[in-house]
């Protein structure tokens, strides 16, 4: 007998997310589309404390019973049209599940585009790989440019990390591969694409000798924090005049200063001191680098919470997240 019901043709996995803009000027989430394993779940959109006018949506990225399972994939499709904002956040770390083998890949792809005045963050917990699951994933940033000063062109604020699994069930980056591509490309009014950045984890036990935690250097977490466009500039500029201060070699000693000395100093600076002990005691290691009009932001802590620590920091100090994004932007790194 013949189903009264549409037949659906979304593959399993796959899932998009269309944020437009309507007359006059009024973002709205047009799609929001999933099928399983993925999930997607979007509240009211909020506003920005300064600008009032700055509508932001928000979608939570999720998957049904809290991770990936061996053999699942992921697609997802994400379109922000001109001046829109879109904050993609997870409701806890996504968990990658044992694999029978190291034949058996778990995946997930993310291809976001970008119009002209958009912005896009992605800030979520990080992924914690179970031991033996194998996983990679992909994320290509997509960004229109009416030419190649890029001048006017989308803005982007991800995160991007990966810790060392279980501690409390005896796991220290025991599964078999972990890889993780990041990939931003300008697109021309001339159909020409031109790559700004490529960026690439990868983490393959049998590449390694069957133990990944050796080389690690003791680390639990390890992440890429990417900033690009207009909106982010001020914030990249603070990761790369912060990395500049780092004590070097013969340098002076911040944690030794006496409380006297401080009060002559600005309290940027002693922000700063404070913030360098601190990841001095997480045994945080971290460098920034400007990379065709992106700055990347590597990281690294003893312990997750250090981590997460070092990085909410950070953003809520040179405030730029929090003013363009709004303050549910940050949820996953409370």
């Amino acid at each position: 007998m013949a189903t009264p019901f549409l037949t659906s043709t979304a593959k399993p996995g796959h899932g998009t997310i269309y944020l437009a803009l309507l007359p006059p000027s009024t973002p709205r989430l047009r799609t929001a589309s999933y099928q399983y394993p993925l999930k997607l779940v979007s509240p009211a959109p909020t506003r920005t404390a300064n600008e009032p006018s700055h509508v932001v949506h928000t979608v939570y990225l999720l998957t049904y019973g809290g991770g990936i399972v061996a053999g699942d994939g992921i697609d997802l499709n994400v379109t922000l049209e001109s001046t829109t904002r879109l904050v993609l956040l997870t409701q806890g770390s996504t968990k990658l599940f044992k694999a029978p083998s190291s034949e058996v890949l778990s995946r997930q792809c993310v291809n976001v585009n970008l119009a002209s005045g958009s912005a896009f963050c992605y800030l979520p917990d990080p992924v914690q790989p179970f031991e033996h699951s194998c996983f990679e994933q992909r994320q290509v940033y997509n960004i229109a440019a009416s030419d190649e000063t890029m001048q006017d062109v989308g803005s982007l604020c991800v995160l991007d990390w990966i810790c060392n699994g279980r501690p409390a069930n005896g796991e220290n980056w025991s599964f078999f591969r972990y890889g993780s591509r990041n990939e931003i490309y300008l697109s021309l009014p001339d159909g020409k694409r031109r790559l700004l950045l490529r960026d690439n984890v990868l983490l393959d036990s049998e590449a390694l000798d069957g133990n990944i935690a050796d080389r690690m250097n003791e680390l639990a977490v390890f992440g890429t924090l990417i900033l690009h466009g207009p909106i982010c500039t001020a914030l990249g500029q603070f990761f790369m005049n912060e990395f500049k201060a780092l004590p070097r070699v013969g340098g002076r000693k911040w944690d030794s200063g006496s409380e006297s000395e401080e009060e002559d100093v600005g309290l940027s600076v002693i922000r700063r001191a404070a913030r360098q002990r601190q990841e001095n005691v997480d045994g945080l290691l971290w460098s920034a680098a400007s990379v065709r009009g992106c700055v990347v932001v590597k990281f690294g802590a003893k312990e997750l919470e250090g981590g997460r620590r070092w990085v909410r920091s950070m953003l809520v100090e040179e405030g730029t997240v929090v003013r363009e994004f709004g303050e549910r932007a940050l949820l996953c790194l409370r």
